[in-house]
């Protein structure tokens, strides 16, 4: 079985919580050039920027028993507001017509933060997703993924 083809014009978003490249197919389905149309970087504070309260008490409303809140995660929030903030600017570009389909390519974890934020008209777009950390590959190497049969 093959994946799906890559039109031209199509778009292929390869991201992780701190960074995002929107890039879009130049050629065609069976040889297609991916250039990049955008690139979003995140910058990741340290903890101690970010937050630093300490964690909470919890007391019982009778008796005396108290019980400790779990500290946030903050680099954890970061990378969900990062993401949210690329399904909406993906969301706007399919309500635009500014791509008709695309393929995300994201880690596990990333494509599970960004999954609830997918408009229906986004959803309906995307062909497929690839749960791969290229995000730092080359964009050949992109390419080549895409092309490989399953």
């Amino acid at each position: 079985m093959r994946k799906p083809a890559i039109r031209h014009g199509d778009w292929v978003v390869v991201c992780d919580g701190r960074k995002a490249l929107i890039l879009e197919n130049t050629g065609d389905e069976k040889f297609p050039i991916l250039h990049a149309r955008e690139s979003h970087d995140h910058p990741d504070a340290s903890t101690h920027e970010q937050g630093a309260a300490p964690p909470g008490r919890s007391f019982q409303s009778v008796g005396t028993r108290r019980s400790a809140v779990s500290q946030t995660d903050w680099h954890d929030e970061s990378e969900r507001a990062f993401l949210k903030d690329l399904a909406h600017r993906l969301n706007s570009a399919v309500a635009a017509g500014q791509t008709g389909a695309l393929t995300m390519i994201a880690p596990p974890r990333a494509l599970g933060m960004i999954r609830p934020a997918y408009s229906p008209a986004l959803r309906r777009a995307i062909v497929q997703e690839i749960d791969k950390d290229l995000v730092k590959s080359p964009i050949y190497e992109v390419e080549r993924l895409v092309t490989s049969a399953a």
